[in-house]
């Protein structure tokens, strides 16, 4: 019996020593294997956010400027000024991403020299059917496409400062075989008298896009149906309603067109915007209503494209102007710049504007900006 009971414990004995190797053998096999899957998943952590930034575009604007400006008072009582400065005129910083082949973010911010803080200037998101189908939607924070405002100057043209619209909308357009449109709606800043607060402004643009090797052209039309809630007109008809006590009667429409010409170094362009209708101004106050003018603007550019010493150079002059805009913008503006780039996505340029307003008054303007783009 002893010797039995001696057998089985040798056994028992026997079979721990010789299976602990196998189970010390399997657990060492269980700890690797989850080591590797633990490098796997770092790895391919590693590879989709490599993936992914390689989705991402980083893009922007630094521009310094030096300015001189003369201003010459037509009225006798008010003293000639002149002003000189430097700033840092403009910095922004766009992101684009690529979310998968039909969807795409774009978000832009915005830093001017007098505003102070940067800001967010557009961000929306578009979803589009590729190729196969040039069909696209967009919504959210835009420049609504009134107006194009192309121009070879340091300062913005007299058409963009008249018209350029910033808000928050959906827009539905296409882009096939050199041809454009789209169509948009968003609820503006400027509601009519009596009326909510609603998705009522929209608008539309068309157009058409033909180039070869040596010759491009891009002409087209927009419509808007209230001008008045333009980022400069908005603000003079906010001022205008909170200094008289009025309301809008009804949203002033607007048109605008459009041609852009390039062929080998030479490149042309023209544009006109206007109101269709007068604003009027309405109260119940007796007398205190009133009906403006019917503003518009237009700007025509000539530029010449050349190589000096190894370096682009850029020659342009331009005739812009307005009507019935008083003192709000410039009647007439003469206005011509050369623009050289000194090394790779760096440009200096210097401009000469003269400005002259309804009430006679002259601007002479001088400004040198040295500018880089990535």
């Amino acid at each position: 019996m002893k010797k039995t009971i001696t057998i089985l414990m040798l056994c028992l004995m026997f079979g721990c020593v010789t299976c602990f190797p196998a189970y010390a053998e399997e657990a060492a096999d269980d700890e690797l294997l989850q080591r590797i899957q633990k490098l796997e998943e770092s790895q391919n952590l590693f590879i989709l956010s490599g993936g992914w930034l390689d989705r991402i575009t980083i893009s922007g604007i630094i521009e310094a400027e030096a300015g001189y400006t003369d201003t010459d008072f037509n009225n006798p009582a008010e003293e000639d000024t002149d002003e000189s400065n430097v700033d840092l005129a403009t910095i922004e910083l766009g992101i684009d991403a690529e979310i998968t082949d039909h969807v795409n973010g774009h978000v832009l911010f915005l830093w001017e020299e007098g505003d102070g803080a940067v800001g967010l200037d557009e961000g929306f998101i578009t979803i589009h059917g590729g190729d196969g189908f040039p069909v696209y939607l967009s919504a959210g924070k835009m420049y609504v496409p009134f107006g194009n405002f192309e121009s070879t100057m340091i300062s913005d043209p007299l058409t963009l400062e008249l018209a350029e619209t910033r808000e928050s909308a959906v827009q539905v357009g296409f882009e096939s075989e050199g041809f454009y449109g789209s169509a948009y709606v968003f609820n503006g800043d400027i509601d009519e008298a009596g009326e909510d607060s609603h998705i009522d402004n929209f608008g539309a643009n068309a157009g058409f896009i033909l180039e070869n090797d040596n010759f491009c052209i891009n002409a087209g039309v927009s419509y808007i149906n209230n001008m008045l809630d333009s980022d400069g007109l908005g603000e003079w008809a906010e001022e205008t309603m909170d200094t008289d006590g009025t309301e809008l009667k009804d949203y002033v429409d607007g048109f605008g067109a459009h041609v852009i010409v390039n062929t080998g170094p030479v490149t042309f362009i023209g544009e006109y915007i206007t109101m269709i209708d007068k604003p009027e101004f309405i109260s119940d106050v007796p007398g205190i209503g009133f009906k403006g003018e019917k503003i518009s603007a237009y700007n025509a550019e000539v530029a010449f494209t050349f190589d000096m010493a190894g370096k682009e150079t850029t020659v342009g002059v331009g005739y812009q102007g307005t009507d019935d805009a008083g003192d709000f913008l410039p009647e007439t503006r003469i206005i011509g710049s050369i623009g050289v780039g000194i090394f790779d996505s760096t440009t200096l340029a210097l401009e000469y504007a003269h400005d002259e307003f309804e009430n006679d008054d002259e601007v002479d303007i001088v400004t040198a900006q040295l500018a880089i783009e990535f």
